[in-house]
């Protein structure tokens, strides 16, 4: 087993586990010795893992959300498919981003959690308050999208794979 598997294992028993786990514990699990563990858990919060030390053990302090980014591209009458599609299998959009190549990164929160909040965002781009940022990117953008598990994610990911949204990223 190659360090990065044994990290990635090590996030799935803390995960999983109703109860800390004991450095002890894992090294014994891995057969690796305690500063191995303590070395793994420091990478593994470098990664983004927000892994808690307590007297008992590890615990993950992980969101009960699943979240991921997906890079899009459509035209502004997909705007509201694109939208309603990934809140119909129970997506909540984040944010809308767009890498800009003179300004860079610009990013603007959305919090769109159902066809209504869908419906009110078009009409303020419809009222001419403003346009789409995906505009000044020639529709290229991306959404970081929450929803109650992996599971959603992948079937959002699918779907805006098959509507021709999804841009695969190499």
């Amino acid at each position: 087993m190659t360090g990065t598997q044994r990290r990635e294992e090590i996030v799935n028993t803390i995960r999983s586990s109703m109860v800390p786990v004991s450095g002890k514990e894992l090294a014994a699990r891995f057969d690796v010795s305690r500063q191995v563990i303590v070395q793994d858990i420091a990478l593994i919060r470098a990664a983004g893992y927000d892994i808690i030390s307590t007297n008992r053990g590890y615990i993950l302090n992980a969101p009960s959300q699943a979240e991921r980014v997906f890079k899009v591209n459509h035209t502004d009458e997909q705007l509201e498919d694109e939208l309603c599609s990934i809140v119909d299998l129970g997506g909540k959009i984040i944010n809308v981003m767009v890498n800009h190549r003179v300004y860079g990164r610009m990013e603007a929160p959305l919090g769109i959690t159902s066809r209504r909040k869908v419906k009110e965002f078009l009409e303020d781009i419809q009222s001419g308050k403003s346009s789409p940022l995906k505009n000044i990117t020639s529709n290229y953008h991306y959404h970081r999208v929450e929803a109650d598990s992996e599971e959603t994610l992948d079937m959002i990911e699918d779907m805006l794979r098959q509507k021709g949204y999804l841009v695969e990223v190499q």
